[in-house]
């Protein structure tokens, strides 16, 4: 029988199927793409041969042609965009941050609250709703299916940019690009305490909790979860926190916020992940008073998705983006600047 499994997907990965099917002995030696679209039901013969132009199909570890033969026992791995119902996006007349756009792609700036993808709870008022109304009124275009093709997301109280591909072609190499781990993205975050170092290295795999299935944890002995790795380095100290850059070569869910947690310096104000306590500092009620400001300036985990660099999917030039802090963080990140002065 052929087997066919569905992983947990990072975060980026998440508009996606990862799939891998191992082919039974008594199957009939049939071509890759036909075999692929025959087993998924959602999968037109157009997608998976652009799939399998992309590189995204591999056939036991190799890149191969839509004209390639299965074979008994051949292990095939691949991603594939998840189907989705057009009643599940619901289009609405939402501001929309359009920081880059062309025929194939466009980077957006989501604000800090905004969930991106709707689901239980938040069926309006995301990102994909204001995406699927702009989409609604773009022309038509080859390939374009008339919907915002995610290819990444961030938390619902992280800020910063995200590419969404407006076509398949688009979205298929771009999902390549975030599989391979060539996209470079950068974060700013203010973190409880001072790192020993300068800058490091955290490679301890991330998986959901086992308590709560929604906060997700550091497993450093390797015997769960998925790898995940987070290059951090120190921008400004102040004092009892510090801002850091934080580069991902992975992509996990809450990767950097279950990184930083794990090695004592949860993100500031970070309810889930304990930075909603004072973590650092004096015992000083004016301190206190000081800190519990901070927070009513910033509700939410000081966390800002700032760069995204990646090669235009068409054209192969390079891109790079840069999206400013948001005012509340810039404000924080403010007050312990003077704070750091005040208190030498």
């Amino acid at each position: 029988m052929t087997e066919i499994t569905n992983e947990e997907l990072p975060e980026e990965e998440s508009f996606f199927d990862h799939h891998e099917l191992t082919v039974d002995p008594g199957q009939s030696s049939i071509r890759i793409d036909k075999f692929i679209t025959d087993k998924l039901a959602y999968a037109t013969r157009n997608k998976v041969q652009q799939s399998i132009t992309s590189g995204i199909v591999q056939v036991n570890g190799e890149v191969v042609k839509a004209n390639y033969k299965i074979k008994a026992g051949d292990l095939i791995t691949f991603a594939m965009e998840k189907s989705r119902k057009e009643t599940e996006v619901v289009a609405e007349d939402l501001p929309l941050d359009i920081r880059y756009e062309d025929d194939h792609l466009m980077v957006v700036y989501k604000p800090a609250g905004m969930v991106v993808h709707p689901a239980h709870g938040n069926w309006t008022g995301t990102l994909v709703n204001a995406l699927a109304y702009y989409f609604k009124n773009l022309p038509e275009l080859p390939g374009n299916s008339g919907r915002p093709g995610l290819v990444h997301r961030i938390d619902k109280d992280t800020s910063g940019l995200l590419v969404i591909a407006k076509s398949e072609r688009a979205m298929t190499h771009l999902a390549k690009q975030f599989f391979d781990h060539s996209i470079s993205r950068s974060y700013v975050a203010l973190v409880w305490g001072e790192p020993s170092d300068e800058e490091g290295t955290i490679n301890v795999p991330i998986g959901r909790g086992v308590k709560d299935r929604k906060v997700m944890q550091a497993y450093p002995e390797g015997d769960a979860g998925k790898s995940a790795i987070t290059h951090w380095k120190v921008i400004k100290r102040l004092r009892y926190v510090t801002l850091l850059s934080c580069e991902l070569e992975t992509g996990r869910t809450h990767q950097i916020r279950a990184h930083m947690k794990y090695i004592g310096h949860p993100l500031f104000n970070d309810a889930m992940y304990g930075g909603d306590q004072i973590r650092k500092g004096t015992q000083y009620s004016k301190y206190k008073s000081y800190i519990q400001n901070c927070f009513q300036i910033l509700p939410r985990q000081a966390l800002h998705a700032k760069s995204l660099g990646f090669i235009h999917p068409i054209s192969g030039e390079e891109l790079y983006f840069e999206g400013e802090i948001p005012e509340d963080m810039l404000t924080v990140i403010e007050k312990w600047e003077n704070y750091v002065k005040f208190e030498k």
